[in-house]
C-alpha cells in the first residue's frame, strides 16, 4: 500500500490544507488513516498532517469537536491485543495530545472539555492490552509511549491543578506496575518524561511524591517466589526510577522540588540496586 496521489501532492506541498475538498472530509480521511498498518500512511502522513494543521490553528474554531472525535478512537478495539486495532488507539492518543497542546497556546476550551479528555485518555491508558513497541512490517505501535506523551501534554494544561496532576502521577504508576511484559522500547523513558512535565508545574508537593516513589520502590525490590523471571516483576519499576533520576538531574528548567526529590530517588536507587553498590571484594 502507498499514499494515494492526492495525499502525495499534499505532502509535497508542505502539508498545506488543500482547497479542493472540504476540511471535514479531509479530517475524516486522515483520522481513518491513523489506524493504517502502513507506516508511510500512518506515521508519514496522517499523524504529521493532523499535528501540523492543529499547530497552525486550522482547527482552532473546531478544537473541541476535533478532540472529541479523536478521543473516540481510543476505544476502537480496546481490550484486543496482537491485532491491527492498536494503531488507531495509539495514534489517537498522540493526536489528542496535540489538541491539548494547542489549547495550551490559544486557550479555547473550557475546563470540562479538557477534564473529559483526560478521563478518556487515562481510562484507555490503564485498559490498553496491546503493549507492543515496534511491529515488524508495520512500524511503531508504542501505545504506552504515545499515551505517556499525551499525558505529558495534559499535565501542562492550565485546567489541571494539584488534585488532577496527582491523579496523572497515579495513572502513570498504575500503568507501570500493572502485570505485563518488560518494556524494552523506551516506554519507561517516555513515562519518566511525562512525570517530569507534571513536576514542572510545581504544584505537587514532596509529601505526595515521597509515598509515590515508595510505591514504585516496593515493586522494584519485590521478592518473587514463583518460577517466573524476577526481572519481569521488578524490571519496569527499576528502569523507570533510573530514568526519572537521570532526567530530573540533567533536565533544563528543573522543577522546584528537584533537589529534595533527587535525594528521595537516590535512596530508592540504592535500595533497588544494592547488589551493584556493595563494597567490591579485594
Amino acid at each position: 500500500m502507498s499514499l494515494p496521489p492526492f495525499w502525495k501532492q499534499v505532502q509535497s506541498r508542505g502539508l498545506q490544507v488543500p482547497d479542493e475538498r472540504p476540511l471535514d472530509d479531509l479530517t475524516a480521511e486522515l483520522t481513518t488513516m491513523l489506524g493504517s498498518t502502513d507506516p508511510e500512511i500512518r506515521d508519514g502522513l496522517a499523524y504529521p498532517a493532523l499535528a501540523t494543521w492543529i499547530g497552525r490553528g486550522i482547527y482552532d474554531h473546531l478544537l473541541r469537536g476535533l478532540g472529541d472525535g479523536i478521543a473516540a478512537g481510543l476505544t476502537a478495539g480496546l481490550g484486543q491485543s496482537g491485532d491491527d486495532s492498536v494503531f488507531r488507539r495509539s495514534y489517537s492518543a498522540l493526536v489528542l495530545g496535540e489538541c491539548v497542546a494547542r489549547d495550551n497556546v490559544v486557550h479555547r476550551l473550557p475546563d470540562g472539555a479538557l477534564l473529559d479528555w483526560g478521563d478518556r485518555l487515562a481510562t484507555w491508558y490503564l485498559r490498553e492490552e496491546d503493549l507492543r513497541g515496534y511491529v515488524p512490517g508495520q512500524g511503531w505501535a508504542h501505545a504506552l509511549a504515545h499515551g505517556a506523551d499525551a499525558i505529558g501534554r495534559l499535565a501542562s494544561s492550565r485546567h489541571l491543578g494539584t488534585p488532577e496532576l496527582t491523579v496523572l502521577l497515579d495513572v502513570l504508576a498504575d500503568r507501570l506496575l500493572a502485570p505485563g511484559p518488560l518494556l524494552v522500547s523506551g516506554e519507561t523513558d517516555r513515562m519518566a518524561q511525562a512525570t517530569l512535565r507534571v513536576l514542572r508545574r510545581d504544584l505537587v508537593p514532596l509529601r505526595v511524591l515521597e509515598p509515590w516513589v515508595a510505591r514504585l520502590l516496593h515493586t522494584a525490590t519485590a521478592r518473587v517466589h514463583t518460577d517466573r523471571d524476577p526481572h519481569e516483576v521488578t524490571g519496569n519499576a527499576e528502569a523507570f526510577l533510573r530514568s526519572l533520576h537521570l532526567q530530573l538531574a540533567l533536565a533544563p528548567q528543573p522543577p522546584a522540588v528537584r533537589a529534595d526529590l533527587l535525594l528521595v530517588l537516590v535512596d530508592a536507587l540504592r535500595a533497588s540496586n544494592h547488589h551493584y553498590l556493595s563494597t567490591p571484594p579485594e
